[in-house]
C-alpha cells in the first residue's frame, strides 16, 4: 500500500476508485465499503484509493470536543494495509480545508488530483463547506466530471448495525467481547513498556507498565482483563489491570495501563508492544490489605489462564 501524507503528496498514472471517510476502527461495516472498492479494482484498469483525514474532522470542526477514537493513525494504516488497499491519503484536516465548496472539493480533489473512475460512498455521506452537499450532488458532479458514482445503501449499512460510536460506547463500559463483535478483532492498545514503581513485583506479579503516546487514543473502563501481548514478533498472553491501584497507591489518581505476563521473565523495558484485550475479568476495586488483593490476583490469574486454554483449544 502507498501512503500519502496529504492530497497534494498524490501521484499516479491510474485511474482510481475511491471512498472517503475516517474509517476510525475499520470495523465490519467500514469493512463492507472497502471490500466492495478492492472488488471494482480487480481486474487491475484501476486503482483503489481511500482518503481519510488526521485529525478527526470532529475534534477540529466541534469545540471542546474530546473525543477518544478507536484507533492511532498507525494502527489505522495497518489495518487498511491488511485489507488489501492500493493508496491511503491521510489529509491534515484543518478549518481551511473544511471551507472549501463541494464542488471545489470534486474538481480539485477527486478530478484533477485522484483522476477519479469512481466514488463509492455511503447513503448518508455529507460533504463539502458546512457538509451542505449530498449523495445526490455528488451524482450531479459525477454526471458533470464523468465519473461514476456508487451508493452505500441503507439497507447494506442497517444490516451490519455497526458504528464507531457503539463500539466507544462499548469499550467505555468495558464491554470489550462486544467491540470485538464490531470490530471483527480484539481490541488493540500499542506502546511502549516502561519502568513502573515495581509493586508488583513486591506482592509477586509483577507488572509491565504501558506508556500509550497518543493521548487521543480510548482507553477502555477501569478494571482487570485476559489479553494477549506481542513482543518482538512473539505471542504471550497474561492479565492486565486499567486503574489507579487503590490498594498499594492509595492516593495515586493516574490512570496507569499494567501487564503482567504468564511465564515471562524478559527485561523488556523500552520495547514497543501491542496488547490485545481477550476478556473483562471484574472491575478494578480496593481491597482491605495486601493479602486480600493477593489473593483475589492470584483468583484472577486462575480465571484469566482457563480463558486462554479454552481459546487455544477453540482455534
Amino acid at each position: 500500500m502507498k501512503i500519502f501524507n496529504s492530497i497534494s503528496d498524490f501521484k499516479s498514472n491510474s485511474k482510481t476508485i475511491v471512498t472517503i471517510g475516517t474509517f476510525d476502527g475499520v470495523h465490519i461495516g467500514h469493512k463492507k465499503i472497502l471490500e466492495k472498492l478492492i472488488k471494482s479494482t480487480s481486474n487491475s484498469e484501476f486503482e483503489s484509493l481511500v482518503l481519510t483525514f488526521f485529525p478527526h474532522p470532529r475534534l477540529v470542526l466541534q469545540t471542546g470536543t474530546d473525543m477518544k477514537q478507536l484507533n492511532t493513525i498507525d494502527e489505522k494504516v495497518n489495518l487498511l494495509d491488511a485489507i488489501g488497499i492500493d493508496n491511503l491519503v491521510i489529509h491534515p484536516f484543518n478549518k481551511e480545508f473544511s471551507r472549501l465548496t463541494a464542488e471545489d472539493f470534486v474538481k480539485s480533489v477527486l478530478v484533477d488530483t485522484f483522476n477519479v473512475a469512481k466514488i463509492i460512498i455511503g447513503y448518508d455521506h455529507r460533504f463539502g463547506r458546512n457538509r451542505t452537499a449530498d449523495i445526490n450532488d455528488l451524482i450531479e458532479f459525477g454526471e458533470k466530471y464523468n465519473f461514476e458514482v456508487e451508493q452505500i445503501s441503507a439497507e447494506e449499512v442497517n444490516d451490519v448495525s455497526v458504528s464507531s460510536t457503539k463500539i466507544r460506547n462499548a469499550l467505555n463500559e468495558g464491554d470489550v467481547t462486544l467491540a470485538q463483535t464490531y470490530l471483527d478483532y480484539y481490541y488493540l492498545i500499542n506502546g511502549t513498556v516502561t519502568k513502573g514503581k515495581q509493586l508488583g513485583k513486591t506482592i509477586g506479579f509483577p507488572t509491565a507498565n504501558i506508556s500509550v503516546k497518543e493521548d487521543y487514543k480510548l482507553i477502555p473502563k477501569d478494571g482487570v482483563y485476559v489479553v494477549s501481548c506481542e513482543i518482538d514478533s512473539s505471542k504471550h498472553y497474561g492479565m492486565m489491570n486499567i486503574g489507579v491501584n487503590p490498594t498499594v497507591e492509595a492516593n495515586n489518581q493516574n490512570q496507569k495501563i499494567e501487564v503482567h505476563l504468564f511465564d515471562f521473565e524478559k527485561d523488556i523495558y523500552g520495547k514497543p508492544i501491542t496488547v490485545s484485550l481477550l476478556k473483562r475479568l471484574r472491575n478494578e476495586q480496593k481491597f482491605e490489605s495486601i493479602d486480600a488483593l493477593k489473593k483475589q490476583l492470584a483468583l484472577d490469574k486462575i480465571n484469566a489462564v482457563s480463558f486462554v486454554n479454552s481459546l487455544k483449544t477453540s482455534q
